[in-house]
């Protein structure tokens, strides 16, 4: 007695629900899941055909139900559409096994419904997600593919394999390998398994071989994709082919080399013509020639540069090359790294030469003991180059303001909407430039 009531409360606490039936299909039990499930309270259909739970189009299901059960077979999760008793369609898992008679005769079912509606929506929404994903990988420019945490890749979009030729068997885990150049394969796999370690993303370039047996060359990026935790689950790469763009950028650069060619003959031939001039004042002729050098050096560097950026640490360098070894030992240079818009590079650029040469002339580099400090920053938006001298001869300052105070005050004032101060102090000149940063980084030629 005790076990028939725990079965029974069994039963009636369980969350699936639970049915016994007749062969002919006549409800003999209905516990409380079984409503929650179906709608339909016990009184309802206890001595009713389970058939009003089954659709119209699914009632052969019942027929081949019965008579696998006939043959003492047991149906295990089978997965089909039933109804509520409202008419709404729900998705259930059922297990069906034969009820015996004292003599083992089968005279009836037992029936165990599981809803799975939620269940069921849930991967459908994940295989439509996996659809659309394949179908967006599949169809992107890029090769793209995904690898473990340890870098081992395990996946790759289609466009990898139409442009490699190869198949997954042979690209699993590090088979990427096979299809590097021979002369970057060492450099990619070493730089690539080192971000892998320390879990920072990857970029590279390097040429993939192509079914065809040609290489091109792809910009490779890899992201790590983390749980909540932070934990690495998996990395996504993508391959970008870059193959046209850096053939355009040789050829760019090709043409600027040219341009500064021509260029650098045109100021020869500036430069030819001051000498020919008659009457010509030999320290003018000087002055002008070395004026001609900053501008000649300020351009290789941005040829050099591809006429981006240039790093303050770099024009600086490339002005101060016209002191000697002696009294470029005497120059200290001090700044973080800061890029300079081209046209700024050229303006700060020629106010470097001019008072660089002032100081080899009048300045501090005209006396053995004298110094430079030349430092630079940015700060609350701000960027800031001093020119400090001293341990030169007594400083004065000029009774008459000629090209070089325009080099280096009133050029740099009006294209950087700079403030320059000159102070002609005793113990050695300051010179300080302040701009707005995003001035110095993105100012326009004009």
């Amino acid at each position: 007695m005790l076990a028939e009531e725990h079965l029974s409360a069994i039963i009636q606490s369980s969350d699936d629900a639970i049915i016994s039936k007749r062969l002919d299909g006549t409800v003999i039990s209905w516990n409380p899941a079984a409503t929650r499930i179906f709608g339909y309270e016990e009184a309802e259909m206890v001595g009713q055909s389970i058939r009003l739970l089954i659709p119209a189009d699914r009632q052969g299901e019942e027929d081949d139900i019965i008579a696998r059960l006939q043959r003492g077979e047991r149906v295990r999760h089978f997965e089909t559409i039933r109804l509520r008793k409202d008419g709404t369609p729900i998705r259930v898992s059922l297990t069906i096994s034969p009820v015996l008679d004292a003599e083992g005769r089968i005279v009836g079912a037992s029936k165990i419904a599981r809803d799975v509606t939620d269940q069921f929506a849930a991967a459908e929404a994940l295989k439509e997600g996996e659809r659309r994903f394949r179908m967006l990988a599949d169809n992107i420019s890029q090769l793209a593919w995904i690898a473990a945490p340890d870098g081992g890749l395990n996946w790759y979009n289609r466009r990898w394999y139409d442009y490699t030729g190869t198949r997954f068997e042979d690209m699993q885990g590090w088979g990427w390998a096979a299809v590097q150049h021979p002369d970057h394969l060492e450099r990619v796999r070493e730089k690539f398994a080192r971000h892998i370690a320390a879990g920072r993303e990857w970029e590279d370039t390097f040429p993939l071989r192509g079914r065809d047996g040609s290489y091109r060359w792809f910009l490779s990026r890899a992201k790590p994709i983390r749980d909540e935790r932070g934990v690495i689950q998996a990395w996504f790469g993508t391959n970008t082919d870059v193959t046209e763009l850096l053939d355009k950028e040789e050829q760019i650069r090709i043409l600027l080399m040219e341009v500064n060619h021509r260029s650098k003959n045109m100021l020869a031939v500036v430069q030819a013509l001051a000498r020919r001039s008659g009457n010509v004042d030999p320290e003018f002729l000087k002055r002008f020639e070395q004026r001609l050098a900053s501008m000649s050096a300020n351009q290789d560097l941005l040829v050099r540069r591809g006429w981006a950026t240039i790093p303050m640490g770099e024009l600086a360098d490339a002005q101060l090359a016209i002191l000697d070894g002696e009294s470029r030992s005497h120059v200290c240079t001090d700044g973080p790294h800061i890029d300079l818009a081209p046209r700024a590079a050229e303006v700060i650029g020629m106010a470097l030469h001019e008072l660089a040469t002032n100081a080899i002339k009048y300045g501090a580099l005209s006396l053995s003991g004298g110094s430079v400090d030349l430092a630079w920053r940015e700060a609350d938006g701000r960027f800031v180059v001093e020119w400090r001298e001293r341990g030169g001869p007594a400083v004065a300052a000029p009774r008459e303001s000629g090209f070089g105070t325009t080099l280096i005050r009133h050029i740099p004032a009006r294209s950087l909407s700079a403030n320059v101060t000159l102070d002609y102090a005793q113990e050695g000149l300051l010179w300080r430039l302040d701009c707005d940063a995003d001035v110095a980084r993105n100012l326009a030629s004009t």
